[in-house]
């Protein structure tokens, strides 16, 4: 069966609303896919999408602008601004969407691909099938999610085995759990599946319903020392709530 091409695709509206100092992204429904401070459009406005940038805690964090980041759904662009501007990645984001990408650059001050930075418009479980992605990100952000943001677009364990394929032997997958018609513990088991369970941590779910799960290419379980100095490095540089998080993020198998 041939694919559908990306310009015969009804997609959903693409619109914002703003709300004081935050402007957010929908797709035609009330439901927010991503948001931004119109005073400080680089840095990630909700607790969950801090906590993808989780997979800082589980490598060394100096070496983070050496690396490469993808991210699976481009929201409203904040994950791919933030490791392109603010730590210096390399990063490509794939979205199926072009009118997101079109809101993304308009409303939401995503710069234009360049050397480190570049948007493709493609289906991402057939994107990151490609040879180019094998073993090549170190970072792999998914937070796919249609307008009615029931449940993620995509949740098989097939999926999240290509998800680990496309991973350096260092690499992380961070991903968003959240919708009305998920369920955290059979997405759990998926991931498991793909990964195994000695692979996988989590955060306990955010006030807004938001539960943000690791996946390792290689498991490993750094002391809580070594986590504490790659927290106190990652708030330094970048900002981010890292002490949080290694009071927060769990091995699944605890």
């Amino acid at each position: 069966m041939l694919k559908k091409p990306i310009s015969l695709i009804a997609f959903p509206e693409v619109n914002f609303s703003e709300e004081g100092p935050v402007r957010h992204l929908h797709l035609g429904s009330e439901w927010i896919q991503g948001s931004m401070l119109l005073d400080e459009p680089n840095a990630l406005v909700h607790e969950y999408i801090q906590r993808m940038m989780a997979w800082l805690l589980l490598i060394d964090p100096t070496t983070a602008p050496q690396r490469q980041a993808v991210q699976l759904g481009l929201g409203a662009g904040s994950l791919t601004k933030f490791c392109h501007k603010e730590i210096r990645m390399q990063t490509t984001a794939i979205e199926l969407n072009p009118q997101v990408l079109h809101a993304c650059r308009g409303w939401f001050k995503l710069p234009a691909d360049n050397a480190r930075m570049q948007v493709i418009l493609e289906d991402a479980a057939q994107e990151i099938k490609k040879s180019k992605w094998l073993g090549a990100v170190d970072a792999l952000q998914v937070d796919l999610y249609d307008e009615e943001a029931a449940a993620p677009v995509l949740d098989s364990a097939d999926f999240y085995a290509d998800c680990r394929s496309t991973l350096t032997a260092d690499g992380c997958m961070t991903v968003n759990l959240f919708g009305r018609s998920s369920s955290f513990s059979k997405s759990v088991e998926k991931i498991s599946a793909a990964f195994g369970r000695d692979a996988v941590w989590a955060f306990k779910s955010t006030r807004e319903g938001n539960t943000v799960v690791l996946a390792q290419r290689t498991p490993c379980r750094p002391s809580r020392s070594v986590l504490a100095e790659r927290a106190a490095y990652i708030e330094l540089h970048w900002g981010l709530p890292a002490g949080k998080w290694v009071k927060g993020l769990k091995p699944v198998t605890q």
